[in-house]
């Protein structure tokens, strides 16, 4: 019975992933637009983040149309086909849930958020008034 249910959601997955992503790909939202020395400051910021995500998880695709949504060019990681990346989530966090942003401070200190709905909060409390 359970490799008739992976089965199922496998092909579920492989049919509804390029939907999900051609959908993700037209429903684009348009980036504030900043001064440039504002945009360039959000810029040096998101370098200390990282998005550790799946290409077609719909939690994963809300989180990057917020990022786009503020202009954010924070660097995305791919944690289910790239091993390291897999591997770096799982020894950080603890587990390889996703939608993850990795978060470091000026001190080194590394801090983990998970949940869609919090990394959408996190990023608009941090750069949506830079707006």
């Amino acid at each position: 019975m359970k490799p008739i249910i992976r089965a199922f959601f496998k092909t579920l997955r492989l049919v509804l992933g390029p939907v999900m992503l051609l959908k993700e790909r037209l429903t684009q939202p348009k980036g504030v637009v900043r001064e440039p020395a504002a945009q360039t400051t959000v810029n040096l910021q998101c370098q200390n983040l990282a998005l550790y995500q799946f290409s077609t998880c719909p939690f994963c695709i809300k989180v990057r149309q917020e990022m786009r949504r503020l202009s954010l060019p924070i660097d995305k990681r791919d944690a289910q086909h790239d091993s390291a990346h897999r591997a770096e989530l799982l020894q950080g966090s603890g587990a390889t849930k996703v939608p993850c942003l990795k978060i470091t401070d000026a001190n080194g200190q590394t801090q983990w958020l998970h949940d869609s709905a919090a990394i959408v909060t996190y990023l608009r409390a941090r750069f949506a008034a830079a707006a």
